[in-house]
């Protein structure tokens, strides 16, 4: 497998660190772009997840809904058809960001809702100046209220991705452990690179999470172990099950700590966000961070 152009990759514990280190909240201002260009990976749901499980553990969370879809919106119980101030004010219009945030059903957890109106924002950014800039510039005076800020972003490359990505410091991926999504992970690899040297230099990928796995699947084992070859320790030492909870959960505008807080997803998610919490305390502070071996960036 190539895993495309050599990519910075953040400091991170190793598989026992991760497993069990004490939660370590106060991180205050880290902003985690989760991105992958792939749809249905599991992207919003680690989003709103590992955010609940954050602000579970004492953080001040914000999730920032970037994609048009607005399914973060959904799934965090806010309906996106409903008019209101959205992050789309915030990109195009200059409107204040602390304007438009609105509080969960998770004590400690608010949310920058989307709105339709992000749909054409892709193409009312191209004429703006410094497009690429508007949510860094947005985030900027109340980054420092929260100890995490997650941007769910699009599956795709477009201004909007590419906005949350130039607002983040580190890159959380989530990855369904199936053969395509290896070439999706290429893909994110080349734009990381391109963000890092053109907008956001101390841009790193932080962690790869697998995603909807099947330990029946036997695909699924082989491309785990193939992804933590390559990757190493930035692969998160916690898997995400395939799980019917965690699809029903986003309907009920509800994360899954909320929904079905005994369930598999529940522990999987609360295990994922002490462990993005303990690598954290890496992402900080680490400017670039470490350049993997060639091992790594290619095979």
């Amino acid at each position: 497998m190539s895993a495309g152009p050599e990519i910075v990759v953040s400091a991170s514990p190793t598989v026992g660190e991760a497993a069990g280190v004490e939660p370590q909240v106060s991180r205050r201002g880290l902003v985690v772009a989760v991105a992958n260009q792939k749809g249905g990976v599991g992207k919003t749901t680690t989003t709103v997840n590992v955010a609940a499980g954050l602000a579970e553990l004492g953080a001040r969370a914000l999730v920032l809904d970037m994609d048009p879809q607005a399914n973060a919106t959904t799934a965090l119980g806010v309906d996106p058809r409903v008019e209101r101030l959205s992050v789309v004010d915030a990109l195009l219009r200059d409107l204040p960001l602390e304007t438009l945030l609105v509080e969960t059903a998770v004590a400690g957890l608010c949310l920058g809702p989307a709105s339709p109106g992000l749909a054409d924002a892709e193409l009312e950014l191209v004429p703006q100046l410094s497009r690429e800039l508007r949510l860094r510039r947005a985030l900027a005076p109340v980054r420092d209220r929260f100890d995490y800020v997650l941007v769910d972003c699009p599956p795709s490359l477009g201004l909007l991705t590419v906005n949350g990505l130039a607002a983040a410091q580190t890159v959380l991926v989530p990855m369904q452990a199936e053969y395509y999504a290896l070439e999706g992970l290429t893909q994110l690899l080349r734009t990381l690179r391109l963000v890092q040297e053109n907008l956001q230099p101390t841009l790193a990928l932080g962690a790869i999470v697998l995603t909807m796995f099947d330990p029946r699947s036997k695909l699924a084992a082989e491309v785990e172990d193939e992804v933590r070859r390559h990757f190493g320790d930035t692969v998160c030492a916690t898997v995400i099950p395939r799980s019917v909870r965690l699809s029903e959960a986003p309907s009920f505008g509800q994360p899954i700590t909320l929904f079905d807080p005994i369930s598999r997803g529940a522990a999987s998610y609360r295990a994922l966000a002490k462990e993005v919490d303990a690598r954290a305390a890496r992402w900080l502070g680490t400017g670039a961070g470490l350049t993997p071996t060639s091992e790594h960036a290619s095979s």
